[in-house]
Parts: C-alpha cells; structure tokens; sequence
C-alpha cells in the first residue's frame, strides 16, 4: 500500500465515555458511550448513510438540485456467541426532485445511482459488508 491510499483518524480519550476523533486535516468530532452526542455505533451507522449520500448526490445532482434529499440507516445491535455486532442494516432514500426536465433526469438516474454506490462505489458500506479484519496493535504501554 502507498500513503496515498493510507486513510487515518486518532481517538483521544477526554473523560470517561467522551471521546474526540480528530483527522489528519485537524478536524475533531467529539463522541462517546456517556451522555449526549453520538455513540461509535450511531458514527457507524452515519459513515455508511454520508458516504452512500455523497456517492447518490454527485450523480444526480448534475442534472438537479434536489427538494429533498435525506438518508436513514438503521440495523440491529445484537451479542450473541460470536460478539457484539449489528445486523439487518438498512438503507433508506428519501428524495424528492423538482418538476421539470432537470429532475425527470435526475428521477431516472437516482435507482442507478444508489445501486452504484451499494455494488461498487461506497467505500464504508462496501468494507462492511467485505468484513475486512481489524487488526489491534500496542503501541506503548
């Protein structure tokens, strides 16, 4: 692998359960498992719904902006014997195009467009349903 593929974020622990995430860019998102704010399986469930949004918008965005245009992911977080895990996750568009000969374009492209970004383009929800193995490493104790 090269670093132009390398992909990274550092998680800082900032109190017990509230974490900040912060990118190479320096942007940080806070997050946690106590009190408001997501939880690391609401960002999973967000990272696939963004990145499938983003995949769908450029698409037909050049032929429409749209009326409406709002994403809901949703899945079950269940143990059992194999662990802590979610399952049945789910995506679901809701978009609207305004009347016009933009948004027939953008209304006829939007079935391809999300089968593009499920099948080959979403690279979040395609490393899920891969199961790519997460590898842990120690670094300093």
């Amino acid at each position: 692998m090269t670093d132009s593929t390398l992909r990274s974020v550092s998680v800082e622990r900032t109190a017990t359960g509230h974490f900040t995430a912060v990118n190479a860019r320096g942007d940080r998102l806070a997050f946690g498992t106590a009190g408001d704010g997501f939880t690391p399986v609401e960002l999973l469930l967000a990272a696939i719904g963004g990145c499938t949004m983003a995949d769908v918008d450029v698409a037909t965005g050049r032929h429409a902006e749209p009326d409406r245009f709002t994403v809901t992911v949703t899945g079950h977080k269940i143990s059992d014997e194999d662990g802590n895990r979610m399952t049945d996750l789910e995506v679901t568009f809701s978009v609207a195009f305004p009347e016009g000969a933009g948004g027939d374009r953008a209304r006829a492209i939007l079935p391809r467009a999300i089968k593009s970004s499920h099948d080959r383009l979403c690279t979040v929800s395609r490393t899920v349903e891969a199961g790519t193995p997460v590898r842990t490493v120690v670094a300093d104790a």
